[in-house]
């Protein structure tokens, strides 16, 4: 039976996307929380700078390793990385992401695979493999990063919010194949967090915190993981956001077609 715990002080933690964003936030509060760090990104100068500064603040052990996640043996170069350091992971944040507010016939190929390489295969190689590390210590965490347009079949999402679909479902299904050896394996599915990640301006950010559309990276993070210690199977920030699956569920079709043509369409750029 997955275990809850209080205290994951001299634990490994592994972060992907971890040198920015939502993945940055969970490193440091995992540093906080007394975790060796191993954080995963492919941006070699982030990375760096931001493992120096947890080591400052936190007198961390943080390991970096700089990785394209969408390349066919990514999970290998992990787990290979983690063996020649010598470590066994106890947490598992599957948080690397990307994100695209287009129609389906205009993204370009090879942003359609980094979907499915980032939000499917890669999650759930690493899942896999992690999972059965963990199985054979009889413990571990794994939290994945769904999100709230998983609910939401919206135009201009079509292949942000259908991975983020199966990485749901799929990590509710493992959730219950793991739990009896003692691996807590939890979806944490974000609504409105106030990132860089879909670009809106600095004043309108300000704004949507303010009147509490948004929530903070910090905030989010904090909360998810005092979730997943508790041994839970899936995290929604806020009554609001929660509320708001049953209402995007019932929306009809043309006030759908209303978001396309007052939003999608206008930022459409064609040749």
């Amino acid at each position: 039976m997955a275990r809850k715990v209080n205290d994951v002080r001299g634990m490994t933690a592994v972060v992907t996307g971890a040198s920015s964003g939502i993945g940055l936030c969970f490193t440091r509060h995992l540093a906080a929380m007394g975790c060796r760090l191993v954080m995963i990104s492919n941006q070699p100068d982030e990375l760096e700078k931001y493992a120096s500064e947890i080591r400052a603040e936190y007198g961390s052990d943080v390991l970096i390793l700089c990785l394209d996640l969408t390349l066919p043996d990514a999970t290998k170069r992990v787990l290979a990385f983690l063996e020649s350091n010598q470590l066994a992971p106890d947490i598992l944040i599957n948080n690397a992401g990307i994100f695209s507010f287009r129609p389906l016939t205009d993204i370009p190929e090879r942003k359609l695979n980094m979907f499915i390489d980032l939000h499917v295969r890669t999650v759930t190689s690493l899942t896999r493999e992690f999972g059965r590390l963990m199985q054979g210590r009889g413990r571990g965490f794994i939290l994945n990063m769904s999100s709230m347009s998983c609910w939401m079949p919206m135009p201009g999402l079509s292949m942000y919010a259908a991975t983020k679909a199966y990485i749901r479902v799929f990590t509710r299904s493992v959730h219950y194949e793991m739990r009896d050896a003692g691996v807590s394996v939890m979806a944490a599915c974000p609504g409105g967090i106030a990132t860089d990640l879909f670009g809106l301006p600095p004043g309108l950010m300000k704004l949507a915190l303010r009147i509490h559309a948004l929530q903070t990276p910090e905030k989010f993070t904090e909360k998810a993981l005092r979730t997943l210690f508790k041994g839970k199977k899936q995290y929604i920030n806020g009554w609001l956001n929660r509320l708001s699956i049953f209402f995007v569920g019932i929306m009809p079709t043309p006030v759908r077609m209303l978001v396309k043509r007052r939003m999608l369409d206008k930022n459409i750029i064609r040749p």
